[in-house]
């Protein structure tokens, strides 16, 4: 690998450039998404940044659960992010439809329609397993630009142990975040 290559190798996974694209939400995790920008989680400090066109993204954050109508505008998008690119699936709802899993309008989870890197879930989920879930898709756009392919996509877990109740798990305990995590 030349010195260009590693240069730009160590640009991506210091510095991720994010595009969101809404798929049909109630802005819970988009609230979160951008919570996780303010100053009190600081992720632009890590060099994080929202961006307002795919053209000049690195990653590709989709949120909510993917409307029929939404299929066509999510493909055109991916399809403008520059190579190479990761895709982020944050909350429940791109990865599993969620609660709308019957539902006529959805055309069905995100991984069926576009490859899917790192699957944050939570209804919403907190910030600090976004940031987390960035840092991952960082790392896989940094290995993709030195040509190794990651080989599954992750499933980044809710939060970390000590959560305090504010996951999934619904306990206080750090024993069943643990168990729910894995």
């Amino acid at each position: 690998m030349n010195l260009w290559n590693k240069l730009m190798c160590y640009s991506r996974r210091h510095s991720p450039w994010l595009f969101h694209m809404n798929g049909g939400s109630c802005n819970g995790c988009d609230i979160e998404l951008i919570a996780s920008l303010t100053p009190r989680y600081d992720a632009e400090q890590l060099g994080v940044r929202l961006e307002g066109s795919p053209r000049h993204a690195d990653i590709l954050c989709i949120t909510g659960p993917i409307t029929s109508n939404a299929v066509g505008a999510i493909k055109t998008v991916y399809d403008q992010v520059c190579g190479p690119k990761a895709v982020i699936a944050i909350g429940s709802c791109p990865a599993t439809t969620n609660v709308f899993i019957d539902s006529r309008t959805l055309a069905g989870p995100l991984n069926k329609h576009i490859p899917v890197d790192v699957f944050v879930p939570g209804c919403p989920p907190r910030p600090d397993a976004i940031i987390l879930g960035v840092a991952k898709a960082a790392e896989i756009l940094a290995e993709r630009a030195g040509k190794k392919q990651p080989a599954e996509p992750i499933v980044m877990p809710l939060v970390g142990p000590g959560c305090g109740g504010a996951c999934a798990c619904g306990s206080s305990t750090e024993a069943k975040c643990e168990e729910v995590a894995q």
